[in-house]
């Protein structure tokens, strides 16, 4: 048999998606992950790119920040703060927030500054306060640039959430650092499968929420 045959044997086998360490499980753990780092970034990122969008001050900051953190390897993180923090959950989250940060910091950013300042001022003429103008106006208006910020983080953390296995915890990466201790190549081949499979399919949602907020939004300040 070839590697794909035995990478069907893979995902065909009694056991391979339900139970303890079963393909659910591990989708689970992959998504429970993912879903943590984004929040923890956007905990960050999403109140500066407001702030930053809205005021203008700091453009040239954010522009230098979101390039030097899109430089950073990720590999290179986790290894150096799971050898300052220890092993555990810490040192991957961290270093996976840092990669997350730059585009949802970039997307929120990009989509209020891009709003029309002639609405902007329209706005601020009827007495609209700074804060009614970024949340009632600006917020709405960039909904589309945000969520494509979120899409490509979404893309770029569960692509590489995989390395949490690298120090012996969870996700779909179990099945690509399992099956490189052993020389398995289909349970490798089949880690990568599921990986892309997952990222596509969340891509799809996002992209349809995407879709769906911006009419939505044209029509609520039509």
């Amino acid at each position: 048999m070839n590697i794909f045959e035995k990478t069907w044997l893979f995902f065909t086998q009694d056991g391979a998606w339900a139970g303890t360490g079963g393909i659910w499980q591990r989708v689970a753990e992959h998504l429970g992950y993912s879903g943590l780092i984004l929040i923890c970034a956007a905990v960050i990122a999403v109140p500066i790119g407001l702030l930053v969008g809205h005021t203008g001050r700091g453009e040239n900051a954010v522009v230098a920040v979101t390039g030097a953190l899109r430089s950073l390897p990720t590999l290179g993180l986790l290894t150096l703060f799971a050898l300052w923090l220890g092993l555990g959950l810490t040192a991957p989250v961290l270093a996976l927030v840092i990669l997350a940060i730059s585009p949802l910091l970039a997307g929120v950013y990009s989509g209020i500054a891009a709003v029309d300042r002639v609405t902007v001022d329209a706005a601020r003429a009827q007495g609209m306060t700074e804060s009614q103008i970024l949340f009632r106006v600006e917020l709405p208006l960039a909904l589309p640039l945000i969520f494509g910020g979120i899409r490509n983080a979404a893309l770029q953390v569960i692509a590489t959430v995989t390395i949490m296995a690298y120090i012996n915890l969870g996700g779909l990466g179990r099945y690509l650092i399992d099956g490189l201790a052993v020389r398995d190549y289909p349970r490798m081949v089949a880690s990568v499968i599921l990986v892309a499979a997952l990222a596509l399919i969340v891509d799809l949602i996002l992209s349809l929420i995407q879709r769906a907020v911006t009419p939505a939004t044209s029509k609520e300040l039509s």
